[in-house]
Protein backbone atom coordinates (compact mmCIF):
# COMPACT_ATOMS: atom_id res chain seq x y z
CA UNK A 1 0.00 0.00 0.00
CA UNK A 2 3.25 1.90 0.95
CA UNK A 3 4.74 1.64 -2.32
CA UNK A 4 1.53 2.75 -4.12
CA UNK A 5 0.84 5.85 -2.33
CA UNK A 6 4.33 6.60 -3.12
CA UNK A 7 3.52 6.11 -6.95
CA UNK A 8 0.44 8.74 -6.72
CA UNK A 9 2.78 11.02 -4.86
CA UNK A 10 5.14 10.71 -7.92
CA UNK A 11 1.58 11.58 -10.13
CA UNK A 12 1.43 14.91 -8.22
CA UNK A 13 5.50 16.26 -9.19
CA UNK A 14 4.61 15.19 -13.02
CA UNK A 15 5.12 19.13 -13.49
CA UNK A 16 8.43 20.92 -13.83
CA UNK A 17 9.03 24.04 -11.80
CA UNK A 18 11.54 25.49 -14.54
CA UNK A 19 11.34 24.18 -18.36
CA UNK A 20 13.93 22.50 -19.49
CA UNK A 21 16.32 24.72 -21.89
CA UNK A 22 20.32 24.17 -23.22
CA UNK A 23 22.86 25.22 -20.14
CA UNK A 24 24.16 28.55 -20.03
CA UNK A 25 27.34 28.95 -18.27
CA UNK A 26 26.87 30.87 -15.30
CA UNK A 27 29.80 32.93 -13.54
CA UNK A 28 29.91 32.02 -9.47
CA UNK A 29 32.20 34.82 -8.82
CA UNK A 30 30.15 37.43 -10.49
CA UNK A 31 27.33 36.03 -8.41
CA UNK A 32 29.17 36.22 -5.26
CA UNK A 33 29.82 40.05 -5.98
CA UNK A 34 26.10 40.53 -6.57
CA UNK A 35 25.38 38.56 -3.49
CA UNK A 36 27.00 40.22 -1.15
CA UNK A 37 26.07 43.84 -2.73
CA UNK A 38 22.16 42.72 -2.52
CA UNK A 39 21.12 39.51 -0.70
CA UNK A 40 23.57 38.97 2.20
CA UNK A 41 22.08 40.75 4.73
CA UNK A 42 18.89 38.74 4.83
CA UNK A 43 20.30 35.35 3.49
CA UNK A 44 24.15 35.52 4.88
CA UNK A 45 26.89 35.63 2.60
CA UNK A 46 27.21 32.37 2.49
CA UNK A 47 23.52 31.60 1.59
CA UNK A 48 23.15 30.20 5.02
CA UNK A 49 20.60 33.16 6.64
CA UNK A 50 21.39 34.64 10.00
CA UNK A 51 17.35 35.16 10.72
CA UNK A 52 14.67 32.26 10.32
CA UNK A 53 11.91 34.44 8.68
CA UNK A 54 14.55 34.48 5.39
CA UNK A 55 15.20 30.99 3.87
CA UNK A 56 18.61 29.48 3.76
CA UNK A 57 19.81 29.58 -0.15
CA UNK A 58 23.12 27.64 0.44
CA UNK A 59 23.14 24.16 -1.31
CA UNK A 60 19.19 25.33 -2.83
CA UNK A 61 18.91 23.99 -6.34
CA UNK A 62 19.67 26.69 -9.04
CA UNK A 63 17.35 26.47 -11.68
CA UNK A 64 14.50 27.14 -8.50
CA UNK A 65 16.31 30.17 -7.36
CA UNK A 66 16.18 31.62 -11.03
CA UNK A 67 12.22 30.89 -10.98
CA UNK A 68 12.01 32.56 -7.77
CA UNK A 69 13.67 35.48 -8.12
CA UNK A 70 12.00 35.71 -11.84
CA UNK A 71 8.89 35.23 -10.26
CA UNK A 72 9.38 37.97 -7.89
CA UNK A 73 10.46 40.91 -10.64
CA UNK A 74 7.65 42.96 -11.75
CA UNK A 75 6.38 43.11 -14.65
CA UNK A 76 5.40 45.94 -17.03
CA UNK A 77 1.85 46.24 -17.17
CA UNK A 78 1.43 43.06 -14.61
CA UNK A 79 1.75 42.34 -10.96
CA UNK A 80 5.01 40.18 -9.99
CA UNK A 81 3.87 36.42 -10.08
CA UNK A 82 4.91 36.09 -6.29
CA UNK A 83 4.59 39.04 -4.86
CA UNK A 84 6.64 40.33 -2.22
CA UNK A 85 7.39 44.02 -1.66
CA UNK A 86 11.38 43.39 -0.08
CA UNK A 87 12.20 41.05 -2.46
CA UNK A 88 10.09 42.81 -5.56
CA UNK A 89 12.47 45.59 -5.01
CA UNK A 90 15.91 43.64 -5.05
CA UNK A 91 14.90 41.55 -7.79
CA UNK A 92 13.96 44.41 -9.79
CA UNK A 93 17.54 45.49 -10.96
CA UNK A 94 18.69 41.87 -11.71
CA UNK A 95 19.02 40.91 -15.16
CA UNK A 96 18.41 37.46 -16.04
CA UNK A 97 22.40 36.58 -16.06
CA UNK A 98 22.51 37.83 -12.78
CA UNK A 99 20.25 35.83 -11.76
CA UNK A 100 21.51 32.97 -12.70
CA UNK A 101 25.00 34.21 -11.53
CA UNK A 102 23.44 34.44 -8.30
CA UNK A 103 21.93 31.26 -8.13
CA UNK A 104 24.80 29.55 -9.04
CA UNK A 105 26.89 30.89 -6.51
CA UNK A 106 24.55 30.27 -3.45
CA UNK A 107 23.71 26.47 -4.54
CA UNK A 108 27.32 25.94 -4.73
CA UNK A 109 27.75 26.78 -0.53
CA UNK A 110 27.44 24.01 1.67
CA UNK A 111 24.11 24.34 4.22
CA UNK A 112 24.42 24.62 7.50
CA UNK A 113 22.15 21.38 9.03
CA UNK A 114 19.58 21.52 11.21
CA UNK A 115 17.29 19.33 14.06
CA UNK A 116 14.41 18.60 14.46
CA UNK A 117 13.24 20.36 18.22
CA UNK A 118 9.71 19.10 18.85
CA UNK A 119 10.30 15.41 19.76
CA UNK A 120 6.38 15.25 20.45
CA UNK A 121 5.73 15.88 16.85
CA UNK A 122 8.16 13.89 15.25
CA UNK A 123 6.57 11.07 14.68
CA UNK A 124 3.62 12.89 12.58
CA UNK A 125 6.22 14.86 10.43
CA UNK A 126 8.34 11.96 9.79
CA UNK A 127 4.89 10.01 8.46
CA UNK A 128 4.06 12.94 6.06
CA UNK A 129 7.41 12.92 4.84
CA UNK A 130 7.78 9.33 4.66
CA UNK A 131 4.17 8.34 3.59
CA UNK A 132 1.55 11.39 3.35
CA UNK A 133 -1.59 10.53 4.30
CA UNK A 134 -3.81 8.37 2.11
CA UNK A 135 -6.88 9.29 3.77
CA UNK A 136 -7.04 13.14 3.03
CA UNK A 137 -5.26 12.13 -0.66
CA UNK A 138 -1.85 13.97 0.94
CA UNK A 139 1.11 13.04 -0.68
CA UNK A 140 4.32 11.95 0.50
CA UNK A 141 6.52 15.46 0.48
CA UNK A 142 9.53 13.12 0.28
CA UNK A 143 7.84 12.05 -3.70
CA UNK A 144 8.81 15.18 -5.31
CA UNK A 145 11.46 16.60 -2.88
CA UNK A 146 13.24 13.75 -1.98
CA UNK A 147 13.90 11.22 1.35
CA UNK A 148 16.77 13.17 2.48
CA UNK A 149 15.12 16.44 1.01
CA UNK A 150 17.44 17.48 -1.57
CA UNK A 151 15.29 18.08 -4.19
CA UNK A 152 14.82 17.11 -7.32
CA UNK A 153 17.78 19.01 -10.38
CA UNK A 154 15.83 21.86 -12.33
CA UNK A 155 12.15 20.29 -10.81
CA UNK A 156 11.97 20.69 -7.17
CA UNK A 157 13.57 22.70 -4.37
CA UNK A 158 15.63 21.26 -1.75
CA UNK A 159 14.01 21.85 1.53
CA UNK A 160 16.52 19.57 4.18
CA UNK A 161 17.60 22.09 6.79
CA UNK A 162 15.36 24.81 5.80
CA UNK A 163 14.08 27.00 8.61
CA UNK A 164 10.84 25.50 9.92
CA UNK A 165 9.51 28.92 10.65
CA UNK A 166 10.10 29.75 6.98
CA UNK A 167 8.54 26.16 5.77
CA UNK A 168 5.16 26.80 7.86
CA UNK A 169 4.98 30.17 6.61
CA UNK A 170 5.31 29.43 3.13
CA UNK A 171 2.87 25.83 3.69
CA UNK A 172 0.49 28.29 4.79
CA UNK A 173 0.65 31.25 2.30
CA UNK A 174 0.27 28.44 -0.42
CA UNK A 175 -2.87 27.28 1.57
CA UNK A 176 -4.70 30.65 1.89
CA UNK A 177 -3.89 31.70 -1.93
CA UNK A 178 -1.50 33.72 -0.84
CA UNK A 179 1.66 32.26 -2.73
CA UNK A 180 0.17 30.92 -6.04
CA UNK A 181 3.90 30.53 -8.24
CA UNK A 182 3.80 26.15 -8.24
CA UNK A 183 3.24 24.64 -11.03
CA UNK A 184 -0.54 23.48 -11.63
CA UNK A 185 -1.48 24.89 -8.16
CA UNK A 186 0.32 21.45 -6.40
CA UNK A 187 1.84 22.98 -3.68
CA UNK A 188 -1.86 24.83 -3.12
CA UNK A 189 -3.69 21.38 -3.50
CA UNK A 190 -1.20 19.66 -0.91
CA UNK A 191 -1.10 22.56 1.59
CA UNK A 192 -5.31 22.89 1.59
CA UNK A 193 -5.30 19.65 2.96
CA UNK A 194 -2.88 20.10 5.97
CA UNK A 195 -4.04 21.16 9.41
CA UNK A 196 -1.68 23.73 10.92
CA UNK A 197 -0.42 20.98 14.15
CA UNK A 198 0.15 18.91 10.57
CA UNK A 199 2.00 21.81 9.25
CA UNK A 200 3.72 22.51 12.03
CA UNK A 201 5.41 18.98 12.50
CA UNK A 202 6.78 18.23 8.89
CA UNK A 203 8.34 21.16 9.17
CA UNK A 204 10.40 20.63 11.79
CA UNK A 205 10.49 17.63 10.69
CA UNK A 206 12.21 18.73 7.44
CA UNK A 207 14.68 21.22 9.66
CA UNK A 208 17.00 17.98 10.70
CA UNK A 209 16.48 16.47 7.54
CA UNK A 210 20.23 16.23 5.61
Amino acid sequence: MMRAWALVGFAVCASPLAAAEPPVKADSAKGQSIANKVCAACHGPDGNSPTSANPKLAGQIPEYIQKQLGNFKPVPGKKAERENPIMGGMAAGLSAEDMRDVAAYYSAQPVKPGAARNQETLALGRKIWRGGDSAKSLPACAACHGASGAGLPAQYPRLGGQYPEYIESQLKAFRAGERRNDANKAMQTIAAKMSDPEIRAVADYIFGLR
